[in-house]
This record gives structure tokens, C-alpha cells and sequence, in this order.
């Protein structure tokens, strides 16, 4: 799979093009079937960072192999941490920037999922909007396997999406589960068998609206997911947005649209 689009940026870990309005980032170390290795959560930070000043209408995050999609943490790393408390730290810490990074990113972001979404694989997922899976897609958060933990934001993550129940499930047996199992406990919001294919479709049909709405309600949502129902923020922004100029373009179509002689 190719990126289409003009390249931005060409990283050791992610490949960033711009075909607008939409932005795509594909994780690109195959040969460690997209492993993220300490380095690499820098490098994703640093590529977030252009996209917020880029600002596309929507960003579409997938691999650029379509049979990994992210085998989670590398474990290279992961073995050295054991005797180094400093370097777990600034393991952690890094991973959290960048995650955090990809959550709070004004615009949409769609996760193209096939093949395996492993440990931290998954984190980058929750990270994201809406999660769109391949038939081949399979998802799994091990670290029960291994004797650790996982980050307690990303679990936060996981309940908020599947609920209690279903997130225990997952972290106590740290089973893999199939884009249908995914799709019946909420893990993915899409389960199709081409995730590439659908994940394309939905971003041209975000990308059709108002970046200035989507950034309102998106974050909105956040606020919402977060247990917050009332926000004068929120009301303030839904106010101020009948004066924005994206409503009166648009609303001028509308008029154009409806005019004699214009259709519908």
C-alpha cells in the first residue's frame, strides 16, 4: 500500500502525506511488524506536531503494510526497563505524550485497522475518533502475559469504549479477539474487509464538512465522554458559531441550492 497524496515527512517509524483535505499517517517498520520502539513514540510526537499546524479536515491513520497494523511496544526495549527506573519513566512519559498528542488533535482521526493491533497497538487505536477493522484485524492487550501492567490512561481509554466489563475480560485473559468479536463489544466502531477501503470512505465523507464544527464537536465529545453534560465553553463555542464565516458559505449554497431553477 502507498500513501497517496504529497509526502510531508519520512520518518524511521511514520510516513505523513497530505492529499487534502485529508492527512494520512502510516506506521512503516515492517520488518518488526510495526513495533514501536522508545524512539518511535518521539518521532510520532514530532509528526503530530505538524499536523496541528497543518490542520487537515481529517487524518486517517493506518500501516503502510495492510497485514500488521501495530504489533504494540517493542519488546527489545521492554526487556531493558527492568533495571533502570529512569528509563521507565521516560517510558512511560514519552509514550503518554504522544498518545495524548494524537487524542487531542482538533480534527478527526480514523484508525484503518488490519492484521494485528497488539498491547500499545491498541493504545494508539483508543487514541483515536473512530476505528474502522479489517476482517483480518485482530486485537489483543498482553501484559498479563508478561507480568507488567498497562498504562492507566489507556485503560480509562479502553472502559470509557467497551465498559468494565468487556475491559476486564480483555486484560484478564489477554486473548486476541477477531474485527467481529471487536465490533459486538465496541472496541471498533466499523468492521469491514477492507479496512483501508472503508476507513478511505468514511474520511472523504468527514472531510465534506466543516472543520470548524468538526473541531467543536469533537471536542464536545471529550468533555461529554469525560462526564462533564454541561460547559459554558461548549455553549459559548455553539453560539458564536451562527457568525463564523464556514456557516454563512455554507448556508449560502444551501440558498443556491434552493433557488429557483437551482434543484435541490
Amino acid at each position: 500500500m502507498t500513501n497517496r497524496g504529497a509526502r510531508v515527512t519520512k520518518d524511521d517509524m511514520f510516513d505523513l502525506a497530505l492529499d487534502e483535505p485529508v492527512a494520512r499517517l502510516s506506521l512503516n517498520r515492517p520488518e518488526a511488524h510495526n513495533a514501536i520502539p522508545q524512539a518511535g513514540w518521539a518521532e510520532l510526537e514530532r509528526v503530530l506536531d505538524k499536523l496541528a499546524v497543518i490542520r487537515p479536515r481529517v487524518l486517517l491513520l493506518h500501516s503502510h503494510d495492510p497485514g500488521q497494523f501495530c504489533a504494540g511496544a517493542d519488546l527489545g526495549d521492554l526487556a531493558e526497563l527492568a533495571g533502570n527506573a529512569e528509563a521507565r519513566r521516560d517510558m512511560r512519559a514519552t509514550m503518554r505524550a504522544a498518545l495524548d498528542r494524537l487524542a487531542s488533535l482538533p480534527f478527526p482521526v480514523i484508525a484503518a485497522i488490519d492484521g494485528a493491533c497488539f498491547g500499545a497497538g491498541v493504545a494508539l487505536a483508543l487514541a483515536c475518533d473512530v476505528r474502522v477493522a479489517g476482517h483480518g484485524a485482530r486485537f489483543s492487550i498482553p501484559p498479563a502475559r508478561l507480568g507488567i501492567g498497562y498504562p492507566h490512561e489507556d485503560v480509562a481509554r479502553l472502559v470509557g469504549l467497551i465498559g468494565w466489563g468487556q475491559a476486564s475480560r480483555m486484560l484478564f485473559t489477554a486473548t486476541p479477539y477477531d474485527s467481529t468479536q471487536a465490533l459486538a463489544m465496541g472496541l471498533v466502531e466499523m468492521a469491514d474487509g477492507s479496512a483501508w477501503a472503508a476507513a478511505n470512505e468514511l474520511a472523504t465523507t468527514i472531510a465534506g464538512n466543516a472543520s470548524g464544527s468538526m473541531a467543536m464537536l469533537k471536542r464536545s465529545i471529550a468533555l461529554a465522554a469525560a462526564g462533564t453534560s454541561t460547559s459554558t465553553e461548549m455553549d459559548e463555542a455553539f453560539e458564536a458559531s451562527f457568525a463564523s464565516d464556514e456557516f454563512a458559505e455554507r448556508m449560502a449554497v444551501l440558498h443556491a441550492r434552493r433557488s429557483p431553477g437551482g434543484g435541490r
